[in-house]
């Protein structure tokens, strides 16, 4: 638990980023936030993912805007990178836990019960908080790690190195190539 202590500033709205208005700039972008998400760690030890992020097909349509990691109630939960504690505190009726890190990322927990404070400032692989019990999300105690970049949901996995990169195979074209005529 943690003692009462000097009041903590508060953080401020987060700010967003304005859409790039260029394809270079949104290159820019991807490689400042591929910097930012080198620097991403497991939030829980002996990972195992038990259920996939699974994109929405519209903002408000079902999906799964998270990984669900496998552990055991009461495990260490650790920030995965550095940033400010956004949020910790109860929604509806689960413990959860919002890191605000550079670049407009943010990443949340749930069920975690924290031994942090909006404002306080973590680094990589610090005590974040504890894995609340069965029953939240899961079937059996897990994790559910989000993450979203300017407020969008994205998949965690893209900051934890777990997706490998898109290659572009070559395709068999549309286009037939031009009949040769034969010669007599």
């Amino acid at each position: 638990m943690r003692s009462a202590g000097p009041a903590r500033r508060d953080p401020g709205p987060m700010p967003r980023r304005p859409a790039s208005s260029t394809p270079r700039e949104a290159l820019r972008r991807a490689a400042g936030l591929l910097l930012v998400t080198a620097l991403w760690s497991w939030p829980v030890s002996g990972t195992a993912i038990v259920r996939a992020y699974l994109a929405p097909a519209t903002p408000y349509a079902a999906g799964h805007r998270g990984l669900d990691l496998a552990a055991e109630a009461g495990s260490e939960v650790r920030s995965p990178a550095d940033g400010i504690v956004w949020f910790a505190g109860r929604v509806v009726d689960r413990p959860v836990l919002s890191i605000r890190h550079a670049d407009g990322l943010l990443s949340s927990f749930e069920p975690v019960e924290a031994v942090v404070a909006a404002g306080d400032p973590v680094e990589r692989g610090q005590l974040v908080g504890h894995l609340a019990g069965a029953g939240w999300h899961c079937a059996s105690p897990c994790l559910h790690l989000g993450a979203r970049v300017d407020g969008e949901y994205v998949n965690p996995l893209l900051f934890l190195g777990g997706l490998p990169r898109s290659v572009l195979l070559p395709g068999r074209s549309s286009r037939r190539p031009p009949e040769r005529q034969a010669r007599g």
